[in-house]
């Protein structure tokens, strides 16, 4: 373990957790940061404490901003989750400029931390289709980054790791294992069913269980439906 510290977006979910994870093997103290965007499925948030804490993170911010109040997504509005299967198009749960405003902050708190290194785990292989996960959007982000800030001007630029980007889910299910996470502390589902259960029919719950079984994992996830 180095003295550098690291930012990591942790929302709760699988690829956040092995992501913030990788963070920690590649040397660096945590400093975790969730956003309470009062989105459908708060139960992620649960999640997120827990594998902070799991990961050992020196500090975790759980951050409120009610993104309810701009709304256009099946998460942030009273829209229906989709739940016949992940097509080819930007799906409803996209939440509009979501990763580029959860950057922002974790950007912020970065320099005020001192912090040069930013994880988020986003991938663009098994996802479902969100422009704010692509490797051209973190290129773009990280050279924002520079001319934004202090402390891009004076040559401490910034670096934006997205260490799951060209992973398959079975690939991050693998990882997560073989940096000895427990996976079950995670949570994917966008529509929560009773009992604590993920729904088994959302894009995320269909990807996540995908996952699990090419990875030829056992999947300790409760869904309320077969995915």
């Amino acid at each position: 373990m180095t003295d550098s510290v690291a930012i990591a977006l942790i929302s709760g979910g699988l690829d956040s957790m092995v992501s913030a994870a990788r963070a920690r093997a590649d040397g660096h103290r945590l400093l975790a940061l969730s956003i309470d965007y009062n989105q459908r499925h708060q139960i992620e948030l649960a999640a997120a404490r827990r594998i902070a804490h799991a990961l050992g993170a020196e500090r975790h911010v759980v951050l409120p901003l009610d993104l309810r109040a701009f709304g256009g997504s099946a998460l942030t509005a009273e829209i229906d989750v989709p739940k016949t299967g992940v097509g080819d198009d930007i799906p409803v749960t996209y939440v509009p400029a979501r990763n580029t405003i959860f950057l922002s902050l974790a950007l912020g708190w970065a320099e005020a931390a001192g912090a040069r290194d930013i994880y988020i785990g986003v991938n663009a292989l098994d996802y479902s289709g969100y422009p704010d996960c692509r490797p051209e959007f973190i290129a773009g982000f990280e050279r924002l980054a520079e001319l934004a800030t202090k402390a891009g001007v004076e040559g401490a630029p910034f670096h934006i790791r997205a260490p799951l980007q060209d992973m398959t889910k079975a690939d991050i299910v693998r990882e997560g294992m073989r940096l000895g996470l427990d996976l079950g502390m995670s949570w994917s589902c966008y529509d929560p069913a009773p009992g604590g259960l993920h729904c088994g029919l959302c894009d995320s719950c269909r990807l996540r269980s995908k996952g699990f079984e090419e990875a030829g994992v056992p999947d300790p996830t409760g869904y309320a439906a077969a995915p």
